[in-house]
């Protein structure tokens, strides 16, 4: 089975399993469910649950506890672009080549079904203690971790100082590195990490971990940066240029798209020459971080 083969079940697995845990669309309050489930349903890689789900099985990890974080990390990242695209943020209308949730169900509705999919994934998180009552340090400090990664120290942080510089006009390189790192890097960081200690990994190795997400983050936004220069609303799914439209420094400004792509590649090189170094079935996981490289959309 190729690379693409296997990417393409996992995905279909990762599919059904956030499926199973969305809330049913009924009761007076509906609209706001639907559009929650509209803004999941609305596809994407699935690159956090995915790389959550490979981490854990290099690890060793088998049981379903995995399965609340698979769905969560999804939530909150889709939450994060419910609230990316609303108009008082990047005002976007298209993402995943659909309208955008402000766009099919309000302004309104956005905003809540933004916040109703963070409160959403705690619940479902918080049944894992079910799933697996005898792992409860384990499942206690993922949980603690994912919250912590994607609030004010975290996701939520990167990207208040994302709005802030684009208000200003003002960026450094420090400052970009900085957002990256939380705006995006994040919650890449918190589902591998997750994964690892769910399986029941050594701190070291979480921590190795965590060294090559981080890079493996960095890496991914530096390649939306390209995309966002060289790819088509088509092959993105999203329109192209804004960057330049709402003159956002990136790292494309300061290196151009040629440096950008060779630091991109240098990135990901040396998270998978230090995967290399850890023990476990890590093939597909190194496969996954190296097309990242390459990707169109």
């Amino acid at each position: 089975m190729s690379f693409e083969e296997k990417l393409q079940s996992l995905t279909r697995e990762i599919e059904g399993l956030i499926e199973r845990y969305l809330p049913g669309e009924a009761g007076l309050q509906k609209r706001v469910i639907e559009a929650m489930n509209y803004s999941v349903r609305a596809g994407g890689k699935r690159l956090r649950p995915i790389m959550m789900l490979l981490t854990y099985r290099m690890f060793g990890g088998q049981g379903e506890v995995i399965g609340p974080f698979l769905a969560a990390i999804e939530m909150i990242h889709t939450y994060s672009l419910v609230h990316d695209d609303l108009p008082a943020m990047d005002n976007d209308e298209l993402r995943r080549g659909k309208p955008t949730t402000h766009v099919a169900y309000g302004e309104g509705i956005a905003v809540l079904a933004g916040d109703a999919l963070l409160n959403y994934s705690m619940e479902t998180v918080m049944t894992a203690f079910s799933l697996a009552p005898q792992e409860v340090n384990r499942i206690a400090a993922s949980i603690a971790l994912l919250y912590r990664k994607s609030g004010i120290y975290g996701m939520i942080g990167g990207q208040t100082v994302d709005i802030e510089t684009d208000i200003t006009g003002d960026v450094s390189r420090e400052q970009i590195d900085f957002i990256y790192r939380l705006k995006t890097g994040a919650l890449i960081e918190a589902s591998m990490m997750i994964g690892a200690i769910l399986a029941g990994a050594s701190d070291d190795d979480v921590a190795k971990i965590s060294e090559i997400a981080q890079k493996v983050g960095l890496a991914f936004q530096i390649r939306d940066d390209i995309l966002d220069c060289t790819s088509t609303p088509e092959e993105l799914g999203k329109p192209i240029g804004s960057d330049e439209k709402n003159q956002k420094a990136t790292y494309v400004t300061y290196e151009g798209v040629k440096k950008a792509e060779e630091h991109t590649e240098a990135l990901s090189s040396d998270a998978i020459k230090k995967l290399h170094e850890m023990q476990g079935d890590n093939g597909l996981l190194e496969e996954l971080i190296a097309s990242l490289v390459y990707r169109r959309k």
